[in-house]
């Protein structure tokens, strides 16, 4: 099944990229709704993308922006800001329902996008973790490497 959705997101990511122009073919400008499913860390949710009606995808999307600790992290003082981070975007997130996703484009890791979300009333969660402290800025190159205070 996961298969099955992660092709139909492929199609569509395809079909749109093809009939917007090589100029505009790294990036989906949306809106498109989304049915949010789950918070997955500080940075990612999966979400029930709707891209045409009657049509569901299930798709990972990182925010756009932002970079959390690692929930994985060897370091126990970056688990703990991960869980931090990952519990307020819970809060935030909890009882939206629909989102919006826009500037969408592909990631380097195969099988999630990148996007912009925004909750109702025009929320960005990825704006407010930063604001919060909890997430660093994150333009999409590579993390610089941060020694582990505990160590």
């Amino acid at each position: 099944m996961f298969r099955s959705a992660l092709t139909h997101v492929m199609i569509f990511l395809a079909s749109a990229f093809a009939a917007s122009g090589p100029a505009a073919s790294r990036q989906i400008d949306g809106p498109v709704l989304a049915h949010l499913v789950k918070v997955v860390d500080g940075d990612t949710v999966l979400v029930e993308a709707m891209p045409w009606p009657d049509h569901k995808v299930s798709t990972y999307v990182r925010l756009r922006g932002i970079d959390a600790p690692e929930l994985k992290s060897k370091c126990p003082t970056f688990r703990k800001a991960a869980l931090r981070a990952k519990e307020e975007l819970i809060d935030l997130v909890n009882g939206q329902g629909i989102v919006s996703l826009t500037a969408i484009s592909g990631d380097k890791y195969f099988g999630r996008v990148v996007a912009d979300l925004t909750l109702r009333g025009g929320i960005s969660p990825a704006q407010h973790l930063l604001d919060a402290g909890l997430v660093e800025p994150y333009q999409g190159r590579s993390k610089s490497k941060r020694l582990c205070p505990d160590d």
